[in-house]
């Protein structure tokens, strides 16, 4: 009779060639066209199923011209090369890139589907048998518009949202509309002011500076999730008051962030919304982890992240394709 060490020794090596051999169905990011992203894909339908069945995860196809048009190529660029929204894409879901203008296999699962040939990007998520979880994602190019579609796919699938994810949904819904507003309070310090107001819902971005000769924190934040007058209740209650801005404000980005620039995380390229929640986190002494995609804790826990540069306060996106393709 196997040993359970045995037994167990024998499993892990099955799912570690089974992870090999699902590996070399990928695209490869770093080397694609530009319709594709910079999501590794899967290109075989089966094997996308096989996948979702192991792992319980729905499987998101795209279904995208490739070579393809301008929508396509802006579809590639703007919703799927999101450093976030890749991360979500790729460990949230099984990703799965059908040509809409190729035969073969490609042309079998277009007919499987009733999709188009020579169409603009459609997307749909489907779980391990094939079948549609959701409505399927057509004319609606915009991030905003996957990023819905797969919130709701994770949900009727009973899967909690990570934190990462729906830092990902706050920042798209305010840039997609517009609505983010400013407001300005003076504290007796604004490394305190940042991460005590920073702590808030809404609240988006906090910037540390001088106004009128006090400390300030300029707050930005999302007025469809909280009020001017419910951020002025909470700053009153913590010693914080309303200030006008005036020609005197000046920022300090040597303070901004005060907690989080001396932690590891300052290595790490992070959105404003992440650097606020972690910086918060971090100023309360509690866990920021959470706040971070999979790649960003990958590269957190990495023994050469000391040896990096300081990229939190860098544009986001710049960042993240630097330090990903190792400089």
């Amino acid at each position: 009779m196997k040993s359970k060490g045995y037994i167990l020794m024998c499993f892990v090596f099955i799912l570690t060639s089974a992870t090999k051999i699902w590996a070399q169905h990928r695209t490869n990011a770093n080397d694609q066209d530009k319709e594709l992203g910079k999501v590794s894909w899967y290109r075989d339908y089966e094997t996308a199923l096989a996948v979702s069945k192991k792992t319980n995860k729905p499987v998101l196809i795209l279904f995208q011209e490739v070579p393809g048009c301008a929508t396509c190529r802006n579809y590639g660029h703007n919703v799927l090369s999101n450093p976030l929204m890749t991360e979500a894409i790729e460990n949230e879901f099984i990703p799965l890139a059908i040509f809409n203008n190729k035969g073969g296999k490609d042309k079998k699962i277009l007919d499987l589907y009733n999709e188009p040939t020579w169409n603009n990007p459609v997307v749909r998520i489907v779980n391990e048998s094939g079948d549609n979880l959701v409505k399927r994602l057509a004319s609606d190019y915009s991030a905003q518009g996957l990023y819905t579609s797969m919130v709701t796919a994770l949900g009727d699938c009973g899967k909690e949202i990570p934190e990462y994810m729906k830092i990902l949904g706050d920042e798209l819904a305010t840039s997609s509309r517009g609505a983010s507003k400013d407001v300005y309070y003076s504290m007796y310090c604004f490394w305190t002011g940042e991460k005590t107001l920073g702590s808030q819902e809404g609240v988006l971005n906090t910037e540390a500076g001088f106004m009128k000769g006090k400390e300030v924190v300029k707050v930005t934040y999302n007025p469809r999730e909280v009020s001017e007058e419910d951020l002025s209740i909470f700053a009153n209650k913590n010693q914080m008051r309303l200030i006008t801005k005036d020609n005197s404000y000046r920022s300090s980005p040597r303070d901004e962030d005060y907690y989080l620039q001396h932690t590891p995380f300052k290595y790490l390229p992070l959105t404003p919304l992440q650097r606020t929640k972690i910086n918060a986190a971090l100023g309360k002494g509690q866990k920021a982890e959470k706040y971070l995609s999979p790649k960003q804790r990958e590269w957190l826990n990495s023994k050469t992240l000391a040896t990096s540069k300081t990229r939190y306060n860098l544009k986001f996106e710049d960042a993240w394709n630097v330090l990903a393709e190792g400089k």
